[in-house]
């Protein structure tokens, strides 16, 4: 099995779920399951956040004029529902479905038509960063799917791949995060530090830096803040004792 990882950076006014998320910067939205058949798609996301990112998110979904996930630039005319599984302070669940027209089309759509049949999908939408990673059998034409996906984007989103290899099982803390730094993190952080962005004071900030690296400012943004997490994180977890050792004797 091979995997495809690839993020997609929406341009302000393409998305709505992407503007709603742009505006309430600690929200995000994971999938939880999607699945997908030649005219069908339907997926059931987890979305974290304040009560009023939450509340602004359920009324993108089932607000929106079409479809989130569709990547057509006017209503395609699809079938298209959305349900609220659960609805708490910090915590929404959706279910979604959709029956597609000949003018709609979507990254698991594209994905079946290229890599086929038996597709794992996994998402995470944060701010206007919407990170695919796809599971297939590594037989399919992964150059024809970056062709379709990149004229279906069009100007509403910038494309980056971040990683295509044998499929694997990343190793974690046990809270579900990594135990390494993604290269782009590495990257991002290696720059960050290398300009000065953690001097006191800051001698680059994000926009400046991001001109150096050439990406876009919520990517960088995006990469830093998860890189920071991570070593956080980590930080802690060296610092914390067993609680066999914290026990007095």
């Amino acid at each position: 099995m091979r995997e495809l990882v690839f993020a997609l950076e929406y341009e302000p006014g393409c998305n709505r779920v992407a503007d709603t998320l742009a505006d309430h910067p600690d929200a995000s939205i994971r999938s939880l399951s999607l699945h997908v058949t030649e005219e069908r798609l339907w997926r059931v996301d987890h979305a974290t956040g304040t009560p009023d990112a939450l509340a602004a998110i359920e009324n993108a979904f089932l607000n929106s004029d079409y479809y989130a996930d569709c990547l057509a630039t006017e209503d395609c005319d699809a079938t298209q529902s959305t349900q609220v599984l659960d609805h708490t302070d910090d915590t929404l669940v959706l279910y979604s479905y959709w029956e597609r027209t000949p003018l709609c089309s979507s990254i698991p759509h594209i994905a079946r038509d290229h890599l086929g049949d038996g597709l794992l999908f996994d998402t995470h939408h944060e701010s206007r960063h919407y990170t695919w990673r796809i599971i297939h059998s590594g037989e399919g034409d992964v150059s024809g799917f970056f062709d379709e996906l990149e004229t279906a984007v069009g100007d509403c989103a910038q494309m980056e791949m971040l990683r295509t290899a044998a499929a694997s099982t990343p190793p974690s803390n046990g809270d579900g995060s990594a135990t390494e730094l993604s290269p782009e993190q590495e990257a991002a952080l290696q720059a960050a530090v290398e300009h000065g962005y953690y001097e006191s004071p800051r001698e680059v900030d994000v926009s400046e830096l991001a001109e150096h690296l050439d990406a876009p400012r919520s990517t960088l943004t995006y990469r830093l803040r998860r890189a920071e997490e991570h070593l956080a994180k980590q930080h802690v977890a060296r610092e914390q004792l067993p609680d066999e050792l914290s026990t007095p004797l």
